[in-house]
């Protein structure tokens, strides 16, 4: 079906005139992606799917849609310039909290149902807009010059919570009365909030849970007096502000965190006993169906052990439910669900070698493997808790795809019901009879299609075809498909990779290496690229061979694939992408005196130790935002792969890229936000220093006011020519 749909729409570049894709139509209005809806959501009742779309003129701007399935048509439900016009002023807790939840975009971001399906609510701006279906318009529902985060529809729909000044509040939407649930936040404690490592490195970017009949809260208490201040500028275009920041390196202390759970009605506090080890993790937060029972993840602070423990606010006793293990480190996730009959739950581990899914009784005992096999599960997507079928994402058949799978309690052969080749991602609605399949390929757009359980197609609700009228049709006569393949290592491990070639092959042509390298990534997978695939199209286009291979350490294949990097950042990733350079040296249309690596954040990094420990094959190199040295970075992502920097100071120091920057050879640029806040200006400030005392050659291109993602329109066309051309020069391409 791939190939049918690509080759259509070539055919329409007989009548639809050709054009040469150029970095400034990338990041044009309307998106080359074509009609893409984010933040796709089944409604509870099962009638509508909502979801956020740019608008033709900016594709930036998001605005709440519906599609009715009944009816089969479309509307706009809230267009955001309506709601607020101009621009949006943030506050510096929300830019962060976005930059960490990976949201872009401006107007309306996100969104959430009431359990009901009888309301939505969505903030925007610091403010929060309420509609009831059936009533037009929507209700502000604060209207404060304080900026409200982290705001939730409670589970029955009766009240909003929010974050205001480090302090946790809920409002009564039928009365309008407002309740602080605390009253001593401010300076260094933070009530129901995230803390930085939970929000950067845990994906939990909450503090505060409800209990699913509203009659309880459980938040954090967070406590930063412990945690270093580092002092770091941000960097404008006309003004340097000096930032105080409460950021905990590597083999530092992190904030102390407490868990309380507070009654609604009558205001009265529970302390929950964590333990005597104060420096731990609270990974994660959920109450059982009965409203009795509060489970947190509780997780040593070398990551070795995650224990899930269940908390009774009846009698005020607590147990242990399970632990996972490891002599590495332990992966989190949110594959966690308790089941309707109040007995059970299932459960995510690696405990196998292989991320799986388990069927646990709610008193801790193992009930059964549900799934098993040398491939991993990527999400528990949904249980009918009527039939007992299970239906989750995967790899089973291959790891360049995810896909859709069903089995059941019982843990019979799953079943795969997504037919398309790609990515699929996959909502389901409260009571899993039907979902929305957001797919791609590395050649086709999204298209997102309604299905029922047994993976039967009802409709499309953005097909995106590539007809004439599609904004990419213009570029397809120029496309080029990647190839994928394996190649394998001096250990004897295959590596995936993919390659793309120039449609005329003319000599020796020059190659760009794009990598990231590091774990839960991977950069090799059948999905669409968005911006930087049409980047590559782009690179293929002026004649050069565009390559990437997923090295050990990296995503979705399993444990033993991630670990070799334990203790050891920055070798045998670098190892791994030799091998593939290697292979680039058996083909006969490439230059090996041209091969060029590119990489940012982790791949920044990637791209350092590439130039410096292995420039006999690396011939120039674009590191975008890199870290520098492990002992700069952040405690829980850092000491879960290299220990602490305290009893492991060998091992941070063989990581580093300093030992090795006598190597560089070729020409390097840098680049990096000036005020970035998780990967630190200082990172690349340190090399400069470094290399300039070495009197090493190097090139730099630093971003005022940006920080890790460098986002802006204007910003990624001048970065993307920056690094085009710096390739161009160096590799003498016209």
């Amino acid at each position: 079906m791939k190939k049918a749909l690509i080759l259509g729409a070539l055919m329409l570049t007989n009548t639809v005139a050709a054009e040469k894709l150029t970095i400034e139509r990338i990041y044009a209005s309307p998106s080359l992606d074509g009609s893409s809806p984010r933040n796709l959501q089944v409604a509870p009742d099962g009638q509508r799917v909502t979801y956020l779309q740019g608008k033709q003129s900016d594709y930036e701007r998001l605005d709440l849609w519906e599609y009715n399935i009944a009816s089969g048509a479309s509307r706009l439900l809230f267009d955001s310039d309506d709601l607020s016009s101009g621009e949006e002023t943030l506050s510096d807790e929300e830019k962060a909290r976005r930059e960490r939840m990976r949201l872009s975009g401006s107007g309306i971001v996100s969104y959430q149902w009431s359990a009901d399906g009888k309301a939505l609510l969505f903030p925007m701006g610091g403010d929060v807009f309420y509609h009831q279906l059936g009533k037009p318009g929507a209700r502000q529902l604060l209207d404060t010059e304080a900026f409200e985060t982290d705001i939730k529809l409670s589970p029955k729909g009766n009240y909003i919570s929010f974050i205001r000044d480090q302090n946790l509040y809920i409002k009564h939407i039928g009365s309008g009365k407002e309740t602080a649930i605390t009253t001593k936040g401010g300076g260094n404690i933070k009530y129901g909030m995230a803390e930085f490592v939970a929000q950067e490195e845990m994906n939990r970017m909450t503090g505060y849970w409800w209990s699913p009949d509203e009659s309880y809260i459980a938040f954090t208490e967070v406590d930063e007096a412990p945690v270093e201040v580092i002092t770091r500028s941000e960097i404008y275009a006309d003004e340097i502000k000096m930032i105080e920041q409460k950021y905990p390196k590597a083999g530092t202390p992190n904030v102390t965190i407490k868990l309380a759970v507070q009654n609604i009605e009558s205001g009265d506090r529970q302390w929950i006993d964590t333990g005597k080890e104060q420096d731990i993790y609270i990974a994660r937060g959920k109450w059982m169906p009965d409203s009795e029972h509060f489970t947190y993840q509780w997780q040593s602070r070398d990551q070795q052990q995650l224990e899930l423990r269940s908390y009774n606010v009846n009698n005020q006793q607590q147990k242990l439910v399970l632990k996972e293990q490891s002599d590495t480190w332990v992966n989190l996730h949110d594959d966690f669900t308790f089941l309707a009959d109040g007995k059970h739950f299932i459960w995510a581990s690696e405990r196998d070698g292989f991320k799986h899914l388990y069927l646990f009784s709610n008193e801790g005992k193992l009930i059964r493997q549900l799934t098993a096999g040398e491939w991993v599960v990527d999400e528990l997507e949904a249980v009918n808790d009527k039939t007992g079928q299970v239906y989750f994402t995967g790899r089973m058949d291959t790891p360049l795809e995810r896909h859709l799978y069903v089995t059941d309690l019982e843990g019979s052969k799953p079943q795969r019901l997504t037919d398309r080749d790609g990515m699929h991602g996959i909502s389901f609605s409260r009571d899993a009879s039907i979902y929305v399949d957001s797919s791609s390929t590395a050649n086709r757009p999204t298209q997102v299609s309604l299905h029922s359980a047994d993976g039967k197609q009802l409709t499309w609700l953005e097909e995106n075809a590539l007809d004439e009228n599609h904004p990419l049709t213009p570029y397809l006569s120029d496309w080029v498909e990647p190839e994928f393949g394996t190649i394998t290592n001096d250990d004897g491990i295959d590596l995936h990779y993919r390659l793309y070639k120039p449609a005329e092959l003319k000599g020796k042509h020059p190659v760009i290496v794009y990598l990231y390298g590091g774990p839960h990534a991977q950069v090799v997978n059948n999905a669409w690229g968005g911006n930087r695939g049409l980047l590559m199209q782009h690179w293929v286009s002026k004649g050069y061979v565009v390559f990437s291979i997923d090295n050990r350490g990296s995503n979705y294949r399993g444990k033993a694939f991630e670990e070799p990097i334990y203790k050891a950042m920055g070798s045998v990733e670098v190892d791994d992408q030799v091998s593939g350079v290697k292979f680039l040296h058996t083909l006969p249309y490439v230059d090996k005196e041209r091969i060029g690596v590119y990489g940012h954040s982790y791949g920044g990094y990637m791209t350092l130790m590439s130039m410096f420990k292995a420039g006999d094959y690396f011939k120039a190199g674009v590191s975008g935002a890199p870290v520098t040295t492990w002992r700069l970075y952040d405690t829980h992502y850092t000491e879960r792969y290299m220990g602490n920097p305290n009893t492991d100071s060998d091992a941070y120091e063989a990581s580093s890229v300093f030992p090795y920057a006598e190597g560089l050879q070729g020409p390097l640029l840098i680049y990096h936000g000036m005020a970035d806040d998780n990967v630190l200006f200082t990172h690349s400030t340190k090399l400069y220093k470094h290399l300039q005392d070495a009197a090493k050659p190097f090139e730099v291109m630093d971003y005022p006011g940006k920080k890790h993602s460098i986002r802006g329109k204007q910003t990624g066309i001048h970065l993307y020519h920056t690094i085009t051309n710096f390739f161009d020069r160096h590799f003498d391409v016209k």
